[in-house]
C-alpha cells in the first residue's frame, strides 16, 4: 500500500485541468489527511529524532508563570527556539535565571500543534562554565551594591564579648567541630546551632529562613536571643559555595539587626554573602577567634589593671601625705594660734569678777536702806491709816443700799425681770409689777382702768446690814503706803 504522505504527481491527460470539487483519481496517491493528522506525525518524527538532546544558547524572554512553569528563549547569533521548564525542573534550578546568561539546557524536543511550531523541554539547566557563572554572580553584585546593601555605613559593630553565639551551618561537618572547639579554648560561650543545608537545591532559602529566624528570636525567651551570629561553611568550588551568592541569603543577612560574621569557603573564597556580612572571615576557624577574646588575656588585663588601679591608689595616698607634712610645716603652732585668745579670756574673766563684786555691792546698799525704811511704827501708822479708810467706805456703802430707805415705809416697784421700774409710763407697759416693802414684796397688775385688789405675796425681807458693817464688796482695798 502506497504511503499516503508522499505525494506523486498526476500526469493524466486532464493536466491543467481545474477542479472545484476533489474527487478521487484512478492512480492518484496523494490522499488528503487532517491538520491534526499531520501535526502528530510531525511530533512522533520530532520526538523520536530528539528525545534527549542539550542545547546551549543564551536565556532570553525568561518568565516564570504563576503556576511554577518557566517559559523562555535559548538563542545564538542566527536562530532561537521556544523552551518550557515545568514546575517540578524549575525548582530544582541551582541558580536563577536570568536574561543574558549563557546555559546548557538539556532535555527533549517537541512540537506544540496550537502554534504549529517547536520547541525545547527543559529537564535541567546548568550555566556554560564558569564565565557564564562569574557574568551571572557580576551582575547580581552590581544590583545589590546598587540598593546600598553593601555599605560600610550600615555595618554593625561586633560585641566584645557575645553571651550567645548563634551559628548558621551544616550539623555533620567538620566546620561546626571547628567553631566549637575555637571558642572553648578562647573563651567558652553557649552555642546554639541552626541546622541547614549549605549547598544544593534549597540551601539558600534554608540558610535565608536561619538568619531570619535567629533575628527574630525574642529577647529573654526560651531560646535565647543570639548576641551574634555566624554563617559558616567550609571551602569548596564556586558552584558548591553558589547558595551564598544567592539574592535570598544576601538580602536577609543585610537585613539581619543582629551583627553577621560570614566565614564561608577558605581564605581566597568569597562570595555576595561576604560583602552584605559585617565582618568577613578567611576561614571557620577564624571566624570564631574573633568573636570572642582570649579568656586568658582578659584576666592577665584584669591583674595588669588592678595592680596599675592599687599602684596610682598608693601613689595618691603617699602624694597626699607629702602634701599634709609640707602643709604642717608651714602652719602656725596651737600657741601661736591660741595664745591671743587666751589672753583675751583672761581678761574677760577679770573685768567679769570686778564687776560681780560691783553688782553685789549696789544691791546691799539698796537691801539696807530698804530695810531701814521698813520700822514697826511706820507700818502701824499704815495699818491705821488703812483701816480708818476702810471704815469709810463701808459707811459709804450703807448709806448708798436701796433698800435702806424701806424702813422708813417707803417701797420700791420692780417689774418681772426685778428692774426697778421709775416712772407711770413703765409701770403700765410692764402690766405684772412687784411691790418690794420692808417686810416683804407684794404681786399687782398695772392697769390704766379701776384699781383692782393687789395679790400679795410675802416674802421674806432681805437682810439689812449693820450701820457702820464692812462688806466684803468694797471697791477700795488698803493698800501700803
Amino acid at each position: 500500500m502506497a504511503d499516503p504522505f508522499l505525494y506523486t504527481p498526476d500526469t493524466g491527460s486532464d493536466t491543467g485541468t481545474g477542479r472545484l470539487v476533489a474527487e478521487a483519481t484512478p492512480g492518484d496517491n496523494a490522499m488528503a489527511v487532517s491538520v491534526s493528522e499531520l501535526s502528530g506525525r510531525l511530533k512522533r518524527m520530532v520526538e523520536g529524532e530528539f528525545g534527549h538532546i542539550r542545547l546551549r544558547g543564551e536565556i532570553s524572554g525568561y518568565k516564570r508563570a504563576a503556576s511554577g512553569h518557566v517559559y523562555l528563549c535559548l538563542k545564538d547569533d542566527g536562530a532561537v527556539i521556544d523552551g518550557v521548564m515545568w514546575k517540578g525542573s524549575a525548582a530544582g534550578l541551582g541558580f536563577r535565571p536570568e536574561d543574558g546568561i549563557e546555559v546548557v539546557a538539556t532535555g527533549r524536543l517537541t512540537t506544540y500543534p496550537g502554534r504549529s511550531k517547536y520547541q525545547i523541554v527543559v529537564d535541567r539547566m546548568e550555566l556554560a562554565g564558569a564565565g557564564a557563572l562569574m557574568a551571572l554572580l557580576e551582575k547580581l553584585r552590581a544590583k545589590l551594591a546598587a540598593e546600598g546593601l553593601f555599605d560600610r555605613a550600615a555595618k554593625k559593630p561586633l560585641p566584645f564579648m557575645p553571651r550567645t553565639i548563634g551559628v548558621v551551618t551544616s550539623p555533620t561537618g567538620a566546620v561546626i567541630r571547628d567553631i566549637l572547639h575555637r571558642l572553648e579554648d578562647r573563651c567558652p560561650t553557649h552555642v546554639v546551632v541552626w541546622p541547614v543545608k549549605v549547598q544544593g537545591a534549597g540551601a539558600a532559602e534554608e540558610v535565608a529562613a536561619a538568619v531570619r529566624g535567629f533575628d527574630a528570636l525574642p529577647a529573654g525567651g526560651a531560646v535565647p536571643r543570639p548576641d551574634l551570629v555566624i554563617v559558616a561553611r567550609g571551602g569548596g568550588s564556586i558552584e558548591d559555595l553558589w547558595a551564598f551568592n544567592e539574592e535570598p541569603v544576601v538580602r536577609a543577612v543585610a537585613a539581619c539587626s543582629i551583627p553577621i560574621i560570614s566565614a564561608v569557603g577558605h581564605e581566597t573564597d568569597t562570595t555576595l554573602c561576604d560583602h552584605a556580612a559585617d565582618l568577613r572571615a578567611p576561614t571557620p576557624t577564624a571566624a570564631a577567634e574573633i568573636a570572642v577574646p582570649v579568656l586568658a588575656d582578659l584576666r592577665l588585663t584584669l591583674d595588669a589593671m588592678a595592680m596599675r588601679t592599687e599602684r596610682c591608689a598608693r601613689r595618691y595616698v603617699e602624694r597626699g601625705r607629702e602634701r599634709l607634712d609640707a602643709l604642717v610645716r608651714v602652719l602656725p603652732t596651737r600657741d601661736r594660734l591660741l595664745g591671743p585668745q587666751r589672753q583675751r579670756v583672761d581678761e574677760l574673766g577679770v573685768r567679769g569678777d570686778r564687776a560681780l563684786e560691783r553688782r553685789v555691792a549696789r544691791a546691799r546698799g539698796e537691801l539696807d536702806r530698804a530695810a531701814g525704811a521698813i520700822r514697826p511704827a511706820t507700818l502701824e501708822r499704815r495699818v491705821e491709816a488703812a483701816r480708818a479708810r476702810l471704815a469709810d467706805v463701808g459707811r459709804l456703802i450703807d448709806s448708798l443700799n436701796p433698800d435702806r430707805i424701806l424702813q422708813r415705809g417707803y417701797a420700791r416697784v420692780e417689774d418681772r425681770a426685778g428692774a426697778t421700774v421709775t416712772t407711770a409710763a413703765g409701770a403700765t407697759a410692764a402690766g405684772a409689777l412687784t411691790l418690794r416693802f420692808r417686810d416683804g414684796a407684794v404681786e399687782v397688775q398695772a392697769s390704766d382702768g379701776p384699781a383692782t385688789s393687789p395679790r400679795v405675796e410675802r416674802t421674806p425681807a432681805r437682810p439689812q446690814p449693820a450701820a457702820g458693817a464692812r462688806t466684803a464688796a468694797t471697791t477700795d482695798q488698803p493698800r501700803l503706803l
